[in-house]
């Protein structure tokens, strides 16, 4: 596995070593001991999490205030563009936004530690996403930054404003959100 570093320090991308021929591929997606070596974190997931959503379809910008969960990510269907703020306020970075793009095409990965907010929206038709977390889904300790913040400046690539549900709409700003210290 190769470990790709991004303009924010803590966040990674792992691209997987693929072996692929005529009748397909396999890559191990997940190995606890190769994760540790490659990133010196040891980190323990509890939940798994898929959802599938269609082309143009935003989600996000979530994070959990209490029990904050790290965050591995991927895409086995499809594609999108995902996004991560670093909401750490003793960061360098505080306040700075990553985006890449994850697909079935590329196979990459994002971890996303503890003390971000997370989203991606769909570039493909639609698109299946699943991910790991070091914590347990909490509803009561689920926060929402507004997607498209001007104080944190996203370039999201869309045509068209999002598909976005209920939640996700009545997010916060940055400067009124919670985060973390």
């Amino acid at each position: 596995m190769n470990v790709v570093g991004t303009t924010i320090p803590d966040l990674l991308i792992l691209e997987p070593k693929v072996y692929g021929d005529t009748r397909g591929f396999f890559f191990e997606s997940f190995n606890a001991a190769v994760f540790k070596e490659i990133t010196g974190l040891d980190v323990t997931f509890v939940q798994d999490n898929h959802s599938r959503s269609a082309r143009n379809v935003l989600r996000g910008l979530h994070y959990q205030i209490r029990q904050p969960q790290g965050k591995l990510v991927r895409v086995v269907r499809g594609a999108v563009f995902d996004v991560s703020v670093d909401l750490r306020k003793s960061s360098r970075t505080f306040g700075s936004w990553f985006g890449v793009e994850l697909s079935e095409a590329n196979y990459r990965q994002l971890w996303v530690p503890p003390g971000f907010a997370h989203g991606f929206v769909v570039l493909s038709d639609s698109a299946d996403f699943v991910y790991k977390t070091t914590d347990y889904y909490a509803p009561a300790h689920e926060r929402c930054i507004v997607w498209n913040d001007p104080d944190i400046g996203i370039q999201w690539p869309l045509l068209e404003p999002p598909q976005l549900s209920s939640k996700d709409g009545l997010g916060l700003r940055f400067k009124q959100a919670e985060v973390f210290s």
